[in-house]
């Protein structure tokens, strides 16, 4: 067996590991984040449960860390009392980034782990299965419920050789990302293995994991090995390792081979995370601003690598650089080391340790300004400016050009010793133990926390206009853009409703309000990117009752499904035929989910047209639509004090 079957099976309570078939997977830990956790705790509440039932569950603050208002702060506020209540491990605002924060203090070989953000996969650098998913599945996981998915295929990716001089771990994912695009993943757990893990680190290795989320994949996994157990030991935790890897006979459905020898150092232009080429090609494009942080490449190692080669020298006077700690803990290590006066030296601007300018929180790049990364997404608008320009590269490609001011191949830098601490002073005064007496605790909710809206049981006919027709790979920050202005209204959905679209269409929610909702059309990969369940759950309250689309991105369909609204598959041909302003029509919708049928009749009475949408969905996701989504689905089927 590889690796992601020995775990897959270890936690199996329903189904049969056959590809394409769902499965019901035992989560161990969750994992919840301020942008979506705190729907998903009101979700929670909301099913009636007295007490989180996983082995671990951790609230984290670190998305909506702007406190322009008093929103933000009102929602830390009752993300910290009802993890009191409820036996959740919260995380305070300032101790970092949730998946470095949890790849520190709390990740375990071997364990299952479900996480309310599509980033959750950075715990597989330490042999975890880590699975991203909406808000309301983390809920539905926290109540003991297992994580239904379909089963996936396993791609595994043999490592050969070893990286060369200033060549990346963030190279390797880049160049997975080149080769099978960010379509390339979906439906595929990425497995490494092979000669060259062991020449990479539990750093190098989450940076890989991290950013598979890009390529649609519903997770990746690395084994474990020594590195893994000297990661653990300089945390204090050297009793959580355990040896996982696959056998040494283990099969794959799918095979890539990458030769670390022969990599070099690329870079992803705008505006996708598979626009991907060598450095060189881009080499000497003046840059003016260079951002180093993120979940992807936030780590000691990371920050120690950037500051070794600005110690002593000066950002050029044309880049403005800023970096973002991922977690207190390397925030204070750089304090410790004096790597963080060399960066001040430098002239870098220092934030706290949070996502910020990855989600649009600032650090907006200005007009026609070449921003350099070390994130993981560069979606159009992404930054918060309007057709930015935003590359995504390696620490040191980033040094390197910040120092001279354009893009610059890392390899012209000299060969220096990156020293990063083996002793690493353990301070958890920021994660806040659950109460002892959750009677005693009272959640706390200010006035921009709404109810979770609910709908209603899917109807026998559904008719409407199409809102809106998208074209190939529209991302969750198309639907529902996040940024300083919409995050904070996240507890609040009549509010963020407000933005659907607002990037795209800017007359959207006007036309879905006049309309009393209607149909959405997209293209391939509908719904790529973020797992903000709000991306469904907004239209949903805007009266979307179905979404058509040639294919749907993993994790946006299961929240489509938990909200209730239909996702409808169409060939090319009805995309094409198929425009906005079309009136449309379905009869025996509710029929065909009863009955297990695998497609409806579309009627387009614009075009005097019909065609067949196809009903790719599981009989338990049939149910939950016909319940009008997930949460009256649970409440009506698991009234228990668990949902196991």
């Amino acid at each position: 067996m590889n690796l992601t079957h020995k775990i897959i099976s270890e936690h199996l309570v329903d189904g049969q590991m056959v590809v394409g078939e769902e499965i019901g997977i035992k989560v161990d830990q969750t994992l919840t984040q301020d942008a979506t956790g705190t729907m998903s705790f009101l979700q929670f509440e909301a099913l009636g449960l007295p007490r989180v039932q996983t082995e671990v569950a951790v609230s984290y603050v670190d998305h909506n860390m702007l406190q322009t208002s008093f929103e933000n702060a009102d929602d830390h506020r009752y993300l910290q009392s009802v993890a009191q209540k409820y036996g959740v491990y919260f995380s305070r605002p300032g101790n970092g980034i949730c998946h470095q924060v949890h790849l520190e203090r709390f990740s375990v070989p071997g364990k299952f782990m479900l996480g309310s953000d599509s980033h959750t996969p950075t715990c597989g650098g330490m042999g975890m299965l880590a699975i991203g998913a909406g808000g309301l599945d983390v809920a539905v996981a926290m109540g003991g419920g297992p994580f239904y998915t379909k089963m996936p295929k396993v791609l595994g990716i043999q490592l050969k050789g070893k990286l060369q001089r200033h060549v990346a771990a963030k190279d390797i994912i880049l160049e997975v990302l080149r080769r099978l695009t960010v379509k390339g993943g979906v439906g595929k757990v990425i497995e490494y293995y092979g000669e060259g893990v062991k020449s990479l680190d539990v750093y190098q290795r989450s940076t890989i994991t991290n950013m598979g989320a890009e390529l649609g994949s519903t997770t990746s996994i690395f084994p474990t090995d020594e590195k893994t157990r000297e990661f653990l030991k300089r945390q204090g935790r050297e009793d959580a390792y355990q040896e996982v890897g696959p056998d040494a006979d283990a099969t794959y459905d799918e095979h890539l081979e990458i030769d670390l020898n022969t990599l070099e150092p690329l870079i992803a232009k705008p505006q996708s995370p598979d626009n991907v080429v060598p450095v060189r090609e881009v080499e000497g494009l003046a840059v003016q601003q260079v951002l180093v942080g993120s979940c992807t490449n936030s780590s000691l190692k990371d920050l120690m690598t950037v500051a070794t080669y600005l110690k002593g020298k000066k950002v050029h006077s044309d880049v403005s650089m800023a970096l973002s700690p991922g977690s207190k803990q390397v925030f204070q290590e750089i304090a410790r080391n004096g790597a963080l006066a060399d960066f001040i030296n430098a002239g870098v601007r220092v934030l706290e340790s949070a996502c910020g300018p990855c989600i649009g929180m600032g650090q907006a790049p200005g007009s026609d300004m070449v921003s350099l990364r070390t994130f993981n997404r560069n979606f159009a608008g992404r930054s918060g400016t309007k057709n930015d320009k935003v590359y995504l590269c390696s620490p040191e490609v980033a040094v390197a050009s910040a120092i001279t001011g354009k893009v610059t191949d890392p390899r012209s830098l000299p060969d220096l010793a990156i020293h990063v601490p083996t002793e690493i002073v353990i301070d958890d005064s920021m994660i806040l133990a659950p109460s002892d007496d959750p009677d005693s605790v009272e959640v706390l909710r200010g006035p921009n926390i709404k109810p979770v809206p609910l709908k209603e049981p899917v109807t026998n006919a559904l008719d409407g206009v199409v809102l809106i027709k998208t074209g190939d790979n529209v991302t969750t920050d198309h639907i529902m853009p996040a940024g300083a202005k919409i995050l904070p209204l996240r507890s609040n959905v009549p509010a963020i409703s407000e933005f659907v679209f607002c990037n795209v269409d800017a007359d959207f929610v006007k036309r879905a309000k006049e309309n009393h909702g209607g149909f959405i059309v997209g293209g391939e990969n509908y719904g790529q990117g973020s797992s903000r369940e709000h991306a469904a759950l907004a239209p949903m309250y805007l009266g979307v009752k179905a979404v058509f689309a040639k294919n749907f991105a993993r994790i946006h369909k299961d929240n489509l499904v938990n909200f209730g609204i239909v996702p409808l598959e169409i060939d090319g041909s009805t995309y094409d035929d198929l425009q906005q302003g079309h009136v449309l029509s379905m009869e025996g919708v509710r029929e065909a989910l009863e009955l297990g049928s695998t497609s409806v009749e579309l009627a387009n009475s614009s075009s005097k047209k019909k065609y067949a949408a196809k009903l790719n969905l599981t009989p338990r996701q049939r149910h939950i639509i016909l319940a009008g989504g997930t949460l009256n689905w649970t409440r009506a089927n698991a009234p228990q004090a668990s949902l196991a």
